[in-house]
């Protein structure tokens, strides 16, 4: 029997616990790995064991910049070979907007073969105008925009109405999804408390006011975030900021191969279970 046959490495007739996992290429149950500084045999590693489940990969901050330039023309070319789009972090297009080079900065982004682009003001302030006019270039451009929401300082408070009206004008403005800020740490950021707890009506009012729940991707890069997120929103939720070498536990969960989502998804087997016993008892007490 050819392994190919099924859905697993295994090549056995085993189902995930978690059905209905989206395939590649995908708009929805987006991963997006946050790539500190990953040398080229380290990528072509995680590549060869994971590219099926990263949809997005960002070489975080301003560290594209610091690269030897053959390296990272090398690096993009490798993680598009695999179908994965690629972007610098928000931070370095921050730095360019300061400096009045965003169209320096755009332009080299795309003669360097980058698929994508964050637009961010996380530690700057950006006009509503100035941010709509980024995007709208980017997009023009021919780039995917990942636009984020949020702020870096933890000081500075999460304004949910200004957040949702931002999280649509970004939409209107031609962005592919709107990511939910919470830096690599996730505490203390955004819908997270200090200790990294999800803020579950802040999220329940971001979902409530995007014109699509889909068009989120929500920073998660602690496990209990990504448990939190699967249990309440299912498989195909939007993740990011997740660490290279938790791609492959993250995908784990989504489809119920970790105990934290097959026990949820025992659960659901249960409540099956006893809808079909009880509706069999009351077919009994009919006679």
């Amino acid at each position: 029997m050819k392994s190919e046959k099924f859905n697993n490495g295994w090549g056995v007739d085993i189902d995930f616990p978690l059905q209905g996992r989206e395939a590649k290429p995908r708009d929805i149950g987006l991963t997006m790995i946050l790539d500190k500084g990953l040398g080229l045999n380290q990528t072509k590693d995680l590549l060869e064991i994971a590219a099926n489940y990263i949809d997005f990969h960002k070489l975080s901050f301003g560290t594209s910049a610091l690269y030897r330039p053959k390296v990272l023309e090398e690096k993009i070319e490798l993680i598009k070979s695999y179908g994965i789009d690629i972007y610098p972090g928000g931070t370095y297009l921050e730095v360019a907007v300061t400096q009045g080079k965003l169209d320096e900065y755009l332009n080299r982004a795309k003669e360097l073969g980058f698929t994508a682009i964050e637009v961010s003001d996380g530690t700057i302030e950006l006009t509503s105008s100035l941010r709509s006019a980024i995007i709208k270039k980017a997009v023009d451009l021919e780039f995917k925009v990942l636009s984020e929401i949020g702020k870096k300082d933890k000081k500075k408070q999460f304004k949910m109405s200004k957040m949702i009206k931002q999280l649509k004008q970004d939409i209107d403005d031609g962005a592919y999804k709107v990511i939910v800020e919470a830096r690599e740490s996730g505490k203390g950021i955004s819908i997270y408390n200090s200790e990294g707890e999800l803020d579950e009506f802040k999220m329940e009012q971001l979902l409530l006011g995007a014109y699509d729940g889909n068009d989120i991707m929500w920073e998660t890069p602690l496990k209990k975030q990504q448990v939190k997120f699967i249990n309440a929103l299912g498989s195909n939720v939007n993740l990011g900021n997740i660490a290279p070498s938790d791609i492959l536990a993250l995908e784990s969960l989504r489809v119920g191969v970790r105990g934290d989502t097959f026990k949820t998804s025992l659960s659901e087997e249960d409540s099956i279970f006893k809808t079909a016993f009880l509706q069999k008892d009351n077919d009994i007490d009919e006679f």
